[in-house]
């Protein structure tokens, strides 16, 4: 390789450095989302600090009236309004109370920074916060007990 032929070569690569690093930069400042949405008709999923969350399906899925404690470390943490079904009722039979929020696993989803995790408890009925049960808004998967659902 010439010399010139060198230079040209390590200055690419130096641009190409440069260039990575400013994109590895703009993406860990940029705010967070909740990642997703996976699917049509769904609502909060692809914002940062959504009001609302809905899945798109039955009651079960939505979180209202969200008010975020957190957003932008390690778990986003808020509390809204959502159908609580006690054990062996109906969806039918659930009622509007109030729902713990969590986002976490802070990660990337479609190249945004991202919220790769969701769930939503009722503390006031002895639920807690469970890592390993939750919603990956990126991909629509459900996980129980840290495995995938089919």
């Amino acid at each position: 390789m010439t010399p010139r032929a060198r230079n040209r070569f390590l200055a690419a690569c130096a641009a190409t450095a440069v260039a990575a690093v400013a994109a590895a930069s703009a993406l860990g400042q940029a705010t967070a989302i909740l990642a997703g949405p996976w699917a049509s008709h769904q609502r909060g999923y692809g914002h940062a600090r959504p009001a609302t969350v809905f899945n798109g399906g039955d009651p079960t899925g939505l979180v209202s009236h969200i008010r975020w404690s957190s957003w932008g470390g390690a778990r986003a943490i808020g509390t809204g309004t959502s159908d609580y079904v006690g054990p062996n009722q109906s969806v039918a039979a659930g009622t509007q109370e109030s729902a713990r929020i969590v986002a976490f696993h802070l990660g990337s989803c479609h190249g945004r920074r991202a919220y790769d995790a969701v769930e939503w408890y009722f503390p006031q009925h002895g639920q807690r916060f469970n890592g390993r049960t939750y919603i990956d808004p990126c991909t629509g998967t459900y996980y129980q007990g840290g495995k995938p659902l089919p």
